[in-house]
């Protein structure tokens, strides 16, 4: 099975200075630990690759640095190299970290390679037919398993088990295979840009001096929206009902 992990330009959140993302780093280690593994690459697009180089050192043979300038699209690269290699598994971050990550680039990915996606992957299983078993991870530490046929492209959750240890001596066995891209013209976005405004609350608050349990259970359901219960109620009843309740939590404006 060959395996590619995407790394990013990652920036420490306090420092600013370059630095992995530790889910990539993870991502890299369950690559590593799937039964079946038999070529584990990484693959990194941009300017320079002060941050990526630091994943040999967690285990990664090698890395292929696409070199293009600052601002360049790194979707087209990326994907007219995943197709030259046809690696079986794709691994990705969740979200880069410290510059405009929006989480978007894996979806699109995939989209152009025309392989399923899944989300949120926090522990992986090799089959004995082409498919590969998904341990994904829920909001409120839920779990699903999910069983997908390769190809396919995955990210990983911060859920996933830690990354390895850096050793200095596999960053020096480590290799480096750069190559020159040539620019490319940014694709156009496809994103609205509208004013912000409040969104309505809908968490459960804690009274005050509740104990602990009782702040974890507010925290982690939804409020009650009270209101009244209507039973076979007139449209226009109904209708007053509905926007008094869209108002109350802020959905929609009260007029002066």
């Amino acid at each position: 099975m060959k395996i590619v992990v995407l790394f990013s330009a990652g920036r420490h959140p306090a420092s600013g200075a370059p630095c992995p993302v530790p889910v990539e780093l993870q991502a890299l280690r369950l690559a590593r630990d799937l039964a079946g593994a038999d070529e584990v690459i990484g693959l990194h697009a941009g300017p320079v690759d002060g941050a990526p180089l630091d994943a040999l050192g967690h285990g990664l043979g090698r890395l292929i640095h696409l070199r293009m300038a600052q601002g360049d699209d790194p979707l087209p690269a990326l994907a007219q190299v995943l197709e030259e290699l046809a690696p079986d598994l794709i691994l990705a971050g969740r979200i880069g970290q410290g510059g405009e990550d929006g989480g978007l680039l894996p979806y699109a990915l995939a989209r152009r390679l025309g392989r399923p996606i899944l989300a949120d992957a926090a522990s992986l299983g090799a089959g004995d037919d082409g498919t590969l078993t998904v341990e994904q991870a829920l909001p409120r530490g839920a779990r699903r398993r999910v069983v997908l046929r390769l190809p396919a492209l995955l990210t990983v959750h911060p859920a996933a088990a830690p990354a390895l240890p850096f050793t200095f001596a596999a960053a020096r066995r480590g290799t480096v295979e750069r190559r020159d891209i040539a620019p490319a013209p940014a694709a156009a976005s496809e994103m609205e840009e509208r004013a912000y405004r409040p969104r309505p609350k809908l968490i459960a608050r804690a009274a005050p001096g509740a104990s602990a349990a009782e702040r974890l259970k507010a925290a982690t359901q939804a409020a009650s929206s009270g209101g009244r219960l209507l039973v076979d109620p007139a449209p226009e009843e109904a209708a007053r009902e509905i926007l008094a309740h869209l108002r109350g939590i802020g959905v929609l404006r009260r007029r002066g």
